[in-house]
């Protein structure tokens, strides 16, 4: 049961990464503002290292990860750029970017709450925790853009 688990937990940390990802991506052509550009970019690169972090944990446990299909990835780009078709002001893109912030954390800590109960590799414990540390103190630094 610990692999299932530990796979699930993984799974989990990739997704969350390659959709944040995604949606930075989607949402900096959105995105004139100088300071707002350089944290987006700067959470980007974050993503990036975690994404990376999982993907060679993955690789040493022979775990598969899966990416986010291409629906998924055409309905976030279409509904970003509806949002920001109809207001792409810095305090619009921060409140996005911290409706996408609080998914990845609930997620997170749902996965996180699961796995205490059952169980799982210390390794992939320890990068799910590093996550949402990450994403807590995004959440932190969007919320402070909100005027």
């Amino acid at each position: 049961m610990e692999i299932k688990k530990s796979e699930e937990v993984l799974a989990e940390i990739h997704r969350n990464c390659q959709l944040a990802i995604q949606s930075i991506t989607d949402i900096l052509p959105e995105t004139e503002e100088t300071e707002l550009r350089e944290e987006l970019l700067a959470q980007h690169e974050e993503y990036e290292h975690f994404g990376a972090r999982a993907a060679m944990l993955a690789r040493d446990k022979d775990i598969e990860l899966k990416n986010p299909g291409p629906i998924k990835k055409a309905m976030m780009w279409s509904s970003i750029k509806m949002s920001t078709m109809k207001d792409d002001s810095s305090a619009h893109i921060a409140e996005m970017m911290v409706q996408g912030t609080v998914m990845g954390i609930t997620a997170l800590k749902t996965t996180l709450s699961d796995m205490s109960r059952d169980g799982a590799d210390k390794e992939i414990e320890a990068l799910a925790r590093d996550l949402l540390a990450a994403e807590e103190k995004f959440e932190k630094i969007w919320k402070s853009k909100i005027k």
